[in-house]
């Protein structure tokens, strides 16, 4: 009977999907997406940076540069998916205040590690951060 059983599961599992050319990549396009608004001026300064970033890859300065843009980005896309609704819901001064305390802590934290990261990367390692930024700001 467990020959059986075991015979029908091989049967009706699915054929192994070909792995994507980069681990991700496909499957990260055909997932839903959820993006958030930021200021323009946010938008001018991830732009430049990338722009200065891909057109002399070598500085030294780009990690600290993209390391500021990611601590940036964070803290405008927290504020976007979770202080905003708060505001939205109107849960008051104190709740927000206290929302917003704990999410610059959260974002103390993200930007501190991702800090350690993007600093070190070599020039093709914070090309493909900036891809993935250019892509993401489509």
């Amino acid at each position: 009977m467990a020959t059986t059983a075991k015979a029908a599961n091989t049967r009706s599992a699915k054929p192994a999907a070909k792995p994507a050319s980069r681990p991700g990549e496909v499957a990260a396009r055909a997932e839903p997406q959820l993006c958030f608004h930021h200021s323009q001026e946010l938008r001018i300064k991830t732009d430049a940076v990338l722009a200065a970033l891909e057109e002399t890859p070598g500085d030294a300065r780009h990690g600290a540069a993209l390391a500021d843009l990611a601590a940036e980005l964070t803290e405008a896309g927290m504020d976007y998916y979770f202080l905003r609704p708060l505001r939205l819901a109107k849960v008051g001064i104190i709740g927000e205040q206290s929302a917003r305390l704990a999410m610059a802590g959260a974002v103390k934290i993200i930007s501190s590690v991702s800090r350690k990261y993007i600093v070190r990367m070599d020039q093709g390692q914070l090309l493909t951060v900036a891809a993935h930024l250019r892509e993401l700001a489509r």
